[in-house]
């Protein structure tokens, strides 16, 4: 989404590496699966793979919780006129994509209707030149297990604000889960989070390569509520930048290589639990942010420099 919601810029983009960034102690996110497991030191000895939760948590976990398309067929997907199909429907559905599906035009979103899965199988999953958009009314909707990436353009203004293209863009929906998923070189955000959006869980996922990260606001209300946990960021702004929300928890996410921290402005209340695992670097910094609905708050933000 073009403009704010936030302040923070950074003067240039640093070495960007593929960390393996350890989360929670001896859990990590990596390789195409982005599954959680057990650190190791000698590989012919791996352990298991722990088994990815079944269900949301967090606030997507409230009021009956966030199923997505389980109550429907399960179909795969290997076209976009496929995914289009199914994910636009009516019905429920479990939507497993089951390769690499390239959008026809590049920026579009797939209109994702309520009461739906939309999967990676395995590790082949991808979505490329294109992303989601839940509009207005939709609820219960899980994105998860997909690469999602690269709609940038060589033509567009530094702050990417010419072309809207973003990975998953969510205005004023309802149970959302985004779990397990890599997002990175898109055009505008990786997420937006936009108006009224609620009871939303963003987990466990790769957020890589981007000039803006994560957005939540674009609103005057106070009354989403939005759990943040588990993930990995190497971008450079809205890490996330969360303007007026009712209640947002972030814990055990990991910032590396980026140009700001988290920032919570307006009258947002915000529980940031991150365990340290921001560079020794990183100073967190209080500051005075203005919310695109309005009204002053305090901010948590901050620059650090990953070289020294």
């Amino acid at each position: 989404m073009p403009g704010s919601p936030g302040p923070e810029r950074a003067s240039h983009r640093r070495n960007r590496r593929w960390p393996y960034a350890v989360l929670a102690g001896a859990v990590v996110l990596g390789g195409s699966l982005l599954g959680p497991q057990a650190l190791s030191e000698d590989a012919t000895a791996a352990p298991a793979v722990k088994a990815w939760p079944d269900k949301a948590d967090g606030f997507a976990s409230l009021g009956g919780g966030t199923t997505g398309g389980a109550a429907g067929k399960t179909v795969t997907v290997t076209s976009f006129a496929e995914l289009e199909k199914y994910a636009t429907a009516q019905d429920p559905y479990v939507i497993k994509v089951g390769g690499t599906l390239k959008y026809p035009t590049m920026g579009n979103e797939v209109r994702v209707a309520s009461n739906k899965t939309v999967i990676g199988a395995g590790t082949k999953g991808e979505i490329v030149g294109g992303g989601f958009f839940l509009k207005k009314g939709v609820s219960n909707v899980i994105i998860r297990n997909l690469t999602i990436r690269d709609t940038r353009m060589p033509d567009d203004d530094p702050d990417d604000d010419s072309y809207d293209y973003d990975a998953i863009q969510i205005d004023t929906a309802d149970h959302i889960w985004i779990d397990h998923n890599r997002l990175e070189r898109m055009n505008d955000g990786l997420i937006d989070s936009r108006k009224d959006t609620t009871n939303l869980t963003v987990s466990w996922n790769i957020i890589n390569e981007n000039h803006k990260t994560f957005g939540i606001g674009w609103t005057d209300n106070v009354t989403s509520q939005v759990t943040i946990h588990h993930n990995w960021c190497g971008t450079q702004s809205r890490n996330p930048s969360i303007d007026n929300v009712a209640n947002a928890h972030l814990y055990n996410n990991y910032l590396q290589n980026t140009g700001s921290g988290n920032w919570s402005r307006g009258k947002s209340n915000t529980v940031i639990e991150n365990r340290g695992l921001y560079p020794a670097s990183w100073t967190p910094t209080p500051v005075r942010g203005k919310a695109d609905g309005g009204g002053d708050g305090d901010a948590i933000g901050g620059d650090w420099n990953p070289d020294t």
